[in-house]
């Protein structure tokens, strides 16, 4: 997903055993073939009893974080998961177990590593990075005693990287064609014309002009001072380093101040406007307590108010123009406006959904992002070990059937599908709150305007997500490989293709609304192997494609089928070789995943990867619907901890601790 492309790249390291093996909890292991992405339970003392304080449905990393907290207050607490391997959406899972991806790719040629066991390229499989984690679930879950710990990457470029493909591939850019990566950081910029370039000289030193048919890339307050030199065709100049823009800093305070004013509210439940006027004057006044992180956010923004209220309500299109001339510069930042999101740039509110994305911290630095080591699988990992060495019990291949009612309509337990029931006095859900109210529980026990507003909850998702295995690093034609094949800064970064301009992204996105894969889909492509080359032999890559838009349904109804699927794969593939030549040689397998596989595999409804829309209309009071935004539901003892609770998606924990404290409280009453 888009971030400050690879300012900084975090690992928390995955291999417990090996790098912390004094803070393995007893009798847990991690399973051979799947390093870093499955949780084994052993010992006969922590077979799943059948009465526990609390049991946390689904073992996303939401669901761990609570686990947590509550075990860590004295609350026996089981974590129950479906599938075979623990993190929802946060897992790190094989791409090309031992044999092809898709049936029309060769086998496997990876290298044979230990007794003989092939070494198959793993990924993270949904999601790539984390970073928007705030300071109070890491150190609540102790991840740094757990095995995690954070690396910087030096020299990666700090700004937004923009890689163009070749002249004649598609439509001109408003960049040179070859490519350009551009940033705040001064060492990391450069700007390449191609081969064959109009054998014109210019300058531009401030506001000045480029070569005959080459447009000045910056303009206005964008425009950074640079200067190129073109002699005759078959020339390929470069750009000198360019000094540090003259907007974006200014851009990032401007947004920096919103997101301090703003980050508190995450770690509390919203405002319970019902509680205000219900009970007695003291519970009246206890509940007004609730209103002090909303007052510190206005005290925060004061004069400003104004303006960072545009920013949450206008597209982002607007913002962005306000600040920037270039398209490229606007069109690359848009897309943490509409990632995960079937928005384009101009869809008001669009603004929001680029705030939340450079919410939080990620080893105390603000904003940041990075990757894992071992993938997210193992920040996953990271906290169940911090879970279970409280003492709660994590079990995956346990899926739940129902939540047990009792005559008084309190949650009681839950059912799972091989008919064991588990006792408990809190039931706490890491699933979407469709499976929780819609699937899990009987619809008769629910208020009907409940559960209409649930069936009415946004859930359309933009997002096929693609895992790459290829045999050599992608070379591209803005910044071609090293001669000994070794990473380079930009493969180090979050790297965004096709976006020379809103309008591609807008243009990408009334495609899915018409029920079309897009021709020219944004691609956010990551490399983690180039930072973590545990992930795959030694030589070879895996490749993230966080790739959009797509619909969940296709036009005239048509299925997903393989056909389908495969073919918008080659879209994409076509795409990143417009800009890095040979990359589809390089492919040995591939994993796509449209938004019904999405469903299907992670239980996200449609396909969205943050359990319902991040509009306005689904934020804070009304996540996921209003009077129900606290992590109570209508089911007494019945919380929602997931990402379809306040405040939304992303791997930060945040409703996992916020449901945790709320349920916590019930629990001391009891």
């Amino acid at each position: 997903m888009a971030r400050h492309c690879g300012a900084m790249a975090a690992g928390l390291w995955a291999r417990l055993g090996m790098s912390c093996p004094s803070h393995w909890p007893r009798g847990w292991h991690l399973s051979p073939g799947l390093s870093g992405a499955r949780l084994a339970h052993a010992g006969a003392a922590d077979q799943l009893q059948r009465e526990y304080d609390a049991v946390v449905i689904g073992a996303g990393h939401n669901g761990l974080v609570a686990a947590a907290y509550l075990q860590q207050a004295g609350v026996r607490t089981a974590v129950l998961e479906k599938r075979h391997v623990l993190g929802g959406a946060a897992v790190t899972e094989e791409i090309v177990p031992g044999t092809p991806a898709q049936p029309l790719l060769p086998p496997c040629p990876w290298p044979a590593l230990g007794t003989g066991t092939p070494h198959c390229p793993t990924s993270s499989r949904l999601q790539v990075l984390p970073g928007i984690i705030p300071a109070q679930p890491a150190a609540a879950t102790d991840l740094h005693r757990a095995g995690a710990a954070a690396a910087r990457s030096e020299g990666a470029p700090a700004g937004p990287l923009l890689l163009h493909p070749a002249a004649g591939g598609q439509e001109p850019p408003p960049l040179p064609p070859s490519g350009a990566q551009h940033g705040p950081d001064p060492a990391a910029n450069c700007s390449v014309l191609p081969e064959g370039c109009p054998g014109t000289t210019g300058a531009c030193t401030q506001h000045g002009k480029a070569p005959k048919g080459l447009p000045c890339p910056w303009s206005g307050r964008d425009a950074p001072g640079w200067s190129i030199h073109c002699t005759h065709h078959g020339a390929v100049p470069v750009v000198p380093p360019l000094s540090p823009f003259q907007a974006y800093p200014e851009y990032e305070v401007f947004m920096g101040g919103l997101v301090s004013a703003l980050n508190p509210l995450l770690d509390a439940p919203p405002l319970d406007t019902a509680a205000l006027g219900q009970g007695s004057l003291l519970q009246r006044l206890r509940a007004l307590r609730a209103l002090q992180p909303l007052l510190r956010a206005g005290l925060a923004l004061g004069q400003q108010l104004p303006r960072y209220y545009e920013v949450l309500t206008a597209p982002i299109s607007k913002i962005l123009d306000q600040w920037f001339e270039s398209e490229p510069l606007k069109a690359t930042l848009a897309t943490d406006a509409v990632i995960g999101a079937m928005a384009s740039p101009h869809t008001p509110g669009s603004g929001y959904v680029l705030l939340h994305h450079v919410m939080g911290e990620l080893e105390g630095q603000r904003g940041a992002w990075g990757y894992v080591a071992g993938g997210m699988g193992a920040l996953s990992q990271a906290i169940a070990h911090a879970a279970a060495a409280w003492g709660a019990h994590i079990f995956a291949e346990k899926a739940v059937c129902h939540v047990l009612l009792g005559r008084d309509g309190r949650a009681q337990g839950v059912t799972l599908q091989d008919g064991t029931e588990v006792r408990s006095k809190l039931v706490l859900s890491n699933a979407s709150p469709q499976i929780t109210f819609l699937e899990l529980i009987p619809q008769e026990q629910l208020p009907k305007d409940f559960v209409q507003r649930i069936q009415q909850v946004d859930t359309r998702s933009p997002v096929t997500k693609i895992n790459v295995a290829v045999d050599r690093l992608p070379s591209f034609l803005a910044a071609p490989n090293a001669r000994d094949g070794q990473p380079l800064p930009h493969h180090q970064c979050s790297i965004h293709l096709n976006c020379e301009g809103t309008h591609l992204l807008h243009q990408a996105f009334t495609e899915a609304t018409h029920g079309h894969p897009s021709s020219r889909p944004m691609i956010e492509l990551c490399i983690p192997s180039a930072l973590d080359p545990g992930l795959a032999p030694r030589g070879c890559h895996v490749v993230s494609l966080f790739t959009q838009y797509t619909p969940s349904v296709l036009a005239g109804g048509r299925p997903w089928d393989e056909q389908a699927r495969n073919a918008y794969a080659d879209t994409v593939f076509d795409c990143i070789e417009a800009y890095a030549p040979g990359f589809k040689a390089s492919v040995i397998g591939r994993d796509i995943l449209t938004p019904p596989d999405l469903e299907r595999i992670f239980g996200l409804p449609g396909g969205n990867i943050f359990h319902g829309g991040m509009s306005l209309d689904q934020l804070y009071f009304a996540r996921p619907v209003p009077s129900y935004s606290g992590y109570r539901s209508p089911i007494p003892g019945l919380y929602l901890c997931g990402s379809g609770a306040h405040p939304g998606g992303g791997v930060m924990g945040a409703a996992g601790r916020n449901a945790a404290q709320v349920a916590l409280q019930d629990f001391r009453r009891l």
